[in-house]
């Protein structure tokens, strides 16, 4: 089945994003990579081929997508791909679908994966805000992905966790 760059997927392309919950070195990220494209090179929905994609950022955020103008991913295909990242977690000692973390980036540059409790009392502390850079792993499409997936946490979903709002 056909990888291809992440940059050629359509802008409507089917996307998934995943976080880890801590930052993967090296050696895990080739694990997770390798294991991730060992996956897509088999991946199919009804007994036909997906054409995919997946763009790695951060050390932590794994994007997965599907040129839906070719081939729709299945309910059973999706399945597919969250079994194949649960068996490459159980090897890198964090998870990457844990969808209850909210993920920032500090002054710093350095992301962090926190609660969203967590999130909201950092921005009762006043040490994020409207401003924060955050990631938004609820996007669906590639143009959006490509477009917003780091922005500020005020136009964001994250701007609900901030006071205020």
């Amino acid at each position: 089945m056909p990888i291809v760059p992440f940059a050629e997927l359509p802008a409507d392309a089917r996307v998934w994003l995943f976080g880890a919950a801590a930052p993967i070195d090296d050696v895990d990220e080739k694990r997770v990579l390798t294991a991730v494209d060992s996956f897509l090179l088999t991946w199919q929905a009804h007994g036909h081929p997906l054409w995919a994609a997946r763009d790695w950022r951060d050390e932590r955020f794994l994007a997965v997508g599907v040129d839906t103008s070719r081939e729709g991913a299945s309910g059973c295909s999706i399945d597919g791909l969250f079994r194949a990242l649960k068996g490459v977690e159980n090897g890198i000692g964090t998870t990457l679908l844990d969808g209850s973390l909210v993920y920032y980036r500090d002054a710093a540059g350095f992301v962090h994966g926190i609660s969203r409790d967590d999130f909201a009392y950092l921005g009762r502390r006043g040490d994020v805000g409207a401003d924060t850079p955050v990631m938004d792993l609820s996007i669906t499409d590639a143009a959006t992905y490509r477009a917003a997936f780091e922005r500020r946490a005020g136009d964001s979903w994250h701007a609900a966790l901030l006071p205020g709002r």
